[in-house]
C-alpha cells in the first residue's frame, strides 16, 4: 500500500505515564493494543533517525495488524450493510429516511475503542482538537449525511449487484480528486484501473435495461441509477480531503474521534430529515403495519444496519489514514465483486454476461493496481535500504540514536 511518510517530534515528557500498567487490564495486553495504535502511524515509523532493523520490522508488525483489522471491519461492514438494506426494502420496507438515518445512528458505538484507547495509553480523549478540525469534522458529517440519502435512494430502486457495481465508479472520480486535493502521481496502474473501470461501467449501462425490479418504473430505475453516481462522486471528495487533513493528524484515536463528530453531524442531518418527513412515526407505523416479517424482524434489521454501517465508515476512515484516499477507493472497489456475488447468492438478482464481464473487469483492475503498488513497494524498500546503508557508513559508530519509544506517539496531536 502507498505510505505516508511524515514523522512526528519526540514527545519525551510522556515516556513515563505511558509505560505504567493500567489495573484495569493485564499489562501486556495494554502495551499490546498501545503499540499497535501507535505504530500505524505512518507506517509504523516511530523514529526521527534511523532505527534497529528489529525495530522497524516490529513497527511494520504492529502497522499489518492495524491496517488488517481495517480492512475487515470495511469488509464485513460493506458486504453485510448492502445486504441488509436491500433486505428491509424487499420486504416492503420504504423510507428512505430510516435508511439513511440507520447509516450514521450508531456513533455512540465508537466511544467503546475511543475509551478503550484510553484507559490502555493513558491519552486522553479529543486532546489536540482545535476549533477548526472541529469544525471540518462537522462540515464533512453533513456532506456525509447527504451522500447516505443519495445512497438510501439508489439502493431503494437498484439491485443489490447493479448498484455496487455503479458504486464502482467513484474510484475514477477519487483518482481525479486525487490528483487534484492531494497531488497524488498518475502511474500506469493507476491509469489502467480508470480505464477497466469504465469499460466495466459501460458494459453495466449496456445490460441495465433487463435489470429492473418488477413494477419498477423505468424513470424511477434511472432516478435511482444517477442518485448512487452522485453518492459516489460525492464520496470521492470524500476521501481525498480526509486524507488531506488526516496528514495533520499523528494518531489513530484521533481519527475514530473524528469520525464520531462526523457521525454525529450526519445522524443530526438525518434526525432533522426524519422529524420534518414524519420518520419517525413512519418507522414506528412501519414496524408494525408495514414489514412483512413483523416488528422483531425490524427492529434486529434497523439494528445490524446499525452496527454493520459504522464497521464500514471506519474501516474506511482507518483505510484512507493508514494508506492513502487511492488505495481506500480501491479495496472498496474490490468488495464490490463480493456485494455482486451476495446480490446474485442471496436475492437471486439477475447476472447475465454484460455483469459478468462487468465484474471481472473492475476485479482485473484491482488486481493490476495491487501489483503495481507492490512493485512500487519492492523498489522502494531497495532504494531505502541503500541509503540506510550507505548513511551507516559515513555515521560515527559511536553517534547515539535518538529514537521514540512506541509508546510516545498515541499522545502527539497535531
Amino acid at each position: 500500500m502507498e505510505l505516508s511518510t511524515g514523522q512526528p517530534p519526540t514527545l519525551i515528557q510522556h515516556r513515563q505515564q505511558q509505560q505504567e500498567p493500567d489495573d484495569k487490564f493485564p499489562s501486556c495486553f495494554s502495551r499490546t493494543l498501545a503499540k499497535i495504535i501507535m505504530c500505524a502511524n505512518k507506517g509504523g515509523r516511530v523514529t526521527r533517525q534511523p532505527q534497529m532493523h528489529e525495530d522497524q520490522e516490529r513497527g511494520k508488525r504492529y502497522y499489518m495488524i492495524l491496517l488488517g483489522i481495517n480492512y475487515m471491519c470495511l469488509f464485513v461492514g460493506s458486504v453485510s450493510s448492502s445486504l441488509l438494506s436491500k433486505f428491509y426494502f424487499n420486504h416492503k420496507g420504504g423510507s428512505r429516511w430510516v435508511s439513511t438515518w440507520v447509516q450514521c445512528a450508531g456513533f455512540p458505538l465508537l466511544l467503546f475503542p475511543i475509551y478503550l484507547f484510553k484507559i490502555c495509553t493513558h491519552r486522553k480523549p479529543f486532546t489536540g482538537f482545535t476549533p477548526k478540525l472541529l469544525c471540518l469534522s462537522i462540515l464533512i458529517g453533513f456532506l456525509l449525511g447527504f451522500n447516505n440519502l443519495l445512497y438510501s435512494w439508489g439502493n431503494s430502486y437498484l439491485p443489490v449487484s447493479t448498484n455496487s457495481l455503479v458504486l464502482s465508479t467513484q474510484l475514477v472520480f477519487t483518482l481525479i480528486t486525487s490528483v487534484i486535493i492531494v497531488k497524488q502521481k498518475v502511474t500506469f496502474a493507476n491509469l489502467n484501473c480508470v480505464i477497466l473501470l469504465t469499460l466495466s461501467s459501460v458494459l453495466l449501462a449496456l445490460g441495465s435495461s433487463h435489470d429492473k425490479p418488477i413494477g419498477l418504473t423505468k424513470a424511477k430505475y434511472f432516478i435511482g441509477f444517477f442518485s448512487t453516481v452522485g453518492a459516489g462522486l460525492l464520496f470521492a471528495f470524500y476521501l481525498p480531503i480526509m486524507e488531506k487533513i488526516y496528514r495533520k493528524v499523528y494518531c489513530y484515536a484521533m481519527v475514530v474521534e473524528m469520525q464520531l463528530v462526523m457521525e454525529m453531524a450526519a445522524t443530526t442531518l438525518a434526525t432533522v430529515g426524519m422529524a420534518i418527513d414524519g420518520g419517525f412515526t413512519e418507522m414506528k407505523t412501519e414496524s408494525i403495519k408495514v414489514f412483512d416479517l413483523g416488528p422483531k424482524a425490524y427492529w434486529l434489521t434497523v439494528g445490524f444496519n446499525v452496527v454493520t454501517w459504522q464497521l464500514c465508515f471506519m474501516g474506511t476512515a482507518g483505510m484512507v489514514f493508514l494508506t492513502t484516499s487511492l488505495t481506500g477507493g480501491v479495496c472498496m472497489t474490490a468488495i464490490m465483486g463480493i456485494n455482486v456475488l451476495g446480490g446474485v447468492l442471496v436475492y437471486r438478482d439477475h447476472f447475465g454476461g454484460l455483469k459478468a464481464v462487468s465484474t471481472l473487469l473492475c476485479l482485473w483492475g484491482f488486481c493490476s493496481y495491487v501489483y503495481g503498488i507492490y512493485i512500487k513497494m519492492k523498489n522502494e524498500e531497495e532504494e531505502n535500504h541503500s541509503k540506510e546503508l550507505e548513511n551507516s557508513l559515513q555515521k560515527s559508530d559511536h553517534q547515539p540514536n535518538q529514537f521514540m519509544e512506541l509508546a510516545e506517539i498515541v499522545t502527539y496531536n497535531a
